[in-house]
């Protein structure tokens, strides 16, 4: 688990939070809701969207969409629990809170979430339908009530909590087992636990979760709304074994929580016995043989694997005997094998619409990674969105749930979480891996086989080139745009942002936004939209569109002149670098020359490593450093070699080292 909250305290370093949130909303940028019931206002802000969603007297607003740049707003009756949502661009969704959350306060006649099943698992009966029961609350009769299909509610305050008519001719209506919002107990692994301990198990106390201090972190409240990481509560938003939290005491990072088990039952699936769905969280057959032909070892054992995935730390889960599950939310059933030699692996489970695992495929390995057209052909190895965000697994529905599955494009080639385009859309995109932001236009650029490929060169040691300022080009999303550029990607002219005519708009003016450079009609990104500079047309039937600017190839920290080949697999199953395309690495030798291990140049005189690769000697005489070489033979004509002057160990006790050269890198 140390590993997974590594990588989110990574996350937290690189990423920022955008946008504005309101007050008892969650928000999703690029989404949009379908519902039978809506109604379209034109509003200047976004706080009057709000407004208009909680005084909405049509019907009873749970959501709206808010369109900043076409000054609409969307109120609905649907939200992402019950209708399907859709990726539009510029569109942010907006959900009402209290309509997400899936447990309860008192006796529940504020629920409003979506569980139907009854606490015996019989399906509930339709609050508008009279077949079997003719019921005595019906939305007519208890318009306050939202008795919306036929989830679980309480009408008439019942001490038990919310209930339902159900769809057995023999049982009238029954109960429904849905969680206390503040209950001190855990069913399963406590993912699903809301309540206020705020301890560890080893006395102590806990971080808020939107705190960063005194440990950094990458669970973040905002991002993570379906994990309800309120104040400084236990919480398992990450799947294990139970409850836990972020220490308030430098000397702990992070501890489990000592929460007692419930009495009651813990929530039902319906099993799938020899097949599975999806990731294959429900499957509960009798595979026991990994891939490659092992067989597994027993849930309940130690040996030859020692583990904490076990039918006690994860009591929901079926682990019994030795058979396939998937306990920790993996990409498909696996278990831990017989073999010492290997500790676990995947197994073959067939899929139940008995199409091919789409992860199995090979993935090619493209030097050239662009796309033609609309990318509908692209099959790259890309799989970053245009603002760095992660994609999403096309046969993943989470964080996102969506239908471009490659079951529903099988010519798509939807692949891992690869960028694509599947449905013909201007370029390729992917589902982001961040719950606030809900898919992206692909870091990518168009091929162009006019352009020259960059110069070879043999100066070792970071490139440079031309300034932004020299180029009509953009930095990240352009936000700093101040180019000349003043024409659509479809070639229409961009209306000056100080018109109204042909568009009336008063979100983006020179008035309301003075440093953004909106002085005349060039392409301009006021918003800091991750997909690029944009501008209000001239065309009377398309109120604003994109700008095809090219990114900069300035090379900034980090970043080299030669673009990197575009691997799938940075270290296991990776590919053969380009010359000069990682200009930072450096060969860590022995003072004879032998080469054990790597290290990046973080300024001209000083390199980091692992101060394990300095085990065998602390004299900086025992070790050189080269640069400005492609392969470990180090016959290039561009290869630098420094004798180190100081080493530096362990800084806060931890494994990274400082090399000192004897003196300054050529770059």
């Amino acid at each position: 688990m140390d590993l997974y909250k590594a990588a989110l305290l990574l996350g937290a370093f690189v990423s920022t939070v955008c946008g504005t949130d309101v007050d008892g909303y969650s928000k999703t940028e690029g989404a949009w809701v379908l519902s039978l019931n809506k109604r379209m206002y034109f509003v200047n802000t976004l706080a009057e969207c709000a407004t208009k969603c909680d005084v909405e007297t049509a019907f009873t607003c749970k959501a709206f969409a808010y369109i900043e740049k076409d000054q609409e707003c969307w109120t609905a009756a649907a939200n992402s629990k019950t209708e399907l949502v859709l990726r539009r661009q510029s569109s942010a969704l907006y959900e009402k809170k209290k309509y997400l959350l899936e447990c309860i306060n008192g006796t529940g006649t504020e629920y409003r979430g979506t569980k139907s099943k009854t606490k015996s698992g019989k399906l509930c009966q339709r609050w508008d339908a009279k077949l079997p029961h003719r019921p005595n609350y019906t939305p007519q009769t208890s318009p306050l009530a939202d008795l919306d299909s036929n989830f679980c509610r309480n009408p008439d305050s019942d001490n038990d909590g919310p209930w339902c008519y159900t769809t057995d001719p023999n049982t009238r209506w029954e109960t429904c087992s849905i969680p206390s919002c503040t209950e001190e107990c855990m069913r399963c692994s406590g993912e699903d636990y809301r309540g206020k301990t705020s301890t560890t198990e080893g006395g102590f106390t806990c971080q808020r979760w939107d705190s960063q201090s005194p440990h950094n972190h990458g669970y973040d409240p905002t991002a993570l709304a379906d994990k309800f990481l309120e104040e400084n509560y236990c919480r398992n938003p990450d799947g294990d074994p139970r409850p836990w939290c972020f220490t308030t005491s430098q000397s702990k990072r992070w501890d489990f929580c000592s929460i007692p088990r419930c009495a009651s039952e813990p929530p039902t699936i319906v099993p799938e016995t020899t097949c599975m769905t999806g990731e294959g969280r429900a499957y509960r057959g009798t595979i026991a043989v990994t891939e490659s032909g092992k067989t597994c070892q027993s849930w309940s054992a130690q040996t030859p694997h020692k583990h904490n995935r076990t039918p006690d730390n994860y009591p929901c889960k079926a682990l019994e005997n030795n058979y396939c599950r998937n306990p920790d939310n993996e990409r498909k059933p696996w278990c831990y094998t017989t073999d010492p030699e290997t500790r676990w692996e995947y197994c073959s489970v067939p899929r139940c619409d008995n199409t091919p695992d789409p992860d199995e495929a090979v993935v090619p390995t493209e030097e050239d990674d662009c796309y033609e057209g609309n990318g509908s052909t692209y099959r790259g190895v890309t799989s970053e969105t245009v603002s760095g965000k992660r994609c999403q697994r096309w046969s993943s529905q989470a964080p996102h749930s969506h239908q471009k599955t490659p079951e529903t494009f099988p010519t798509a080639d939807l692949k891992k979480n690869l960028c694509r385009n599947p449905d013909g859309d201007q370029a390729p995109w992917c589902y982001t891996m961040d719950p606030r932001v809900r898919w992206e236009y692909c870091k990518l650029e168009k091929c162009s086989p006019k352009s020259p490929r960059p110069p070879a060169t043999n100066a070792p040691g970071p490139q440079t080139t031309s300034t932004p300022a020299e180029k009509d080009c953009k930095v990240g999303s352009g936000e700093t745009y101040r180019g000349p550029t003043s024409m659509t990607r479809q070639g229409v002219t961009c209306q000056a942002w100080s018109f109204q005519i042909p568009h009336k708009h008063t979100s983006f003016t020179p008035q309301s936004h003075p440093d953004k450079g909106l002085e005349g009609n060039g392409c301009r990104n006021p918003d800091n939209d991750s997909n690029g500079p944009w501008c209000y047309t001239t065309d009377t039937s398309k109120k604003w569109d994109y700008c095809l600017i090219p990114d900069c190839t300035t090379t900034n920290c980090g970043t080299s002149v030669f673009k990197p080949k575009r691997c799938f697999g940075r270290v296991v199953g990776g590919c053969v670098s380009k010359p000069h395309s990682w200009p930072w690495q450096i060969s860590l030798r022995t003072s004879a020359g032998i080469h054990f291990c790597g290290g990046t140049l973080i300024h001209p005189q000083w390199v980091v490593t692992a101060t394990h690769c300095l085990e065998r000697s602390k004299r900086p005489a025992a070790y050189q450093v080269v640069l400005g070489i492609h392969r470990e033979a180090a016959t290039e004509p561009s290869k630098q070699i420094r004798r180190l002057e100081k080493l530096v160990l362990e800084p806060n006790g931890a494994d990274i080292a400082l090399l000192k050269l004897e003196r300054l890198v050529y770059v």
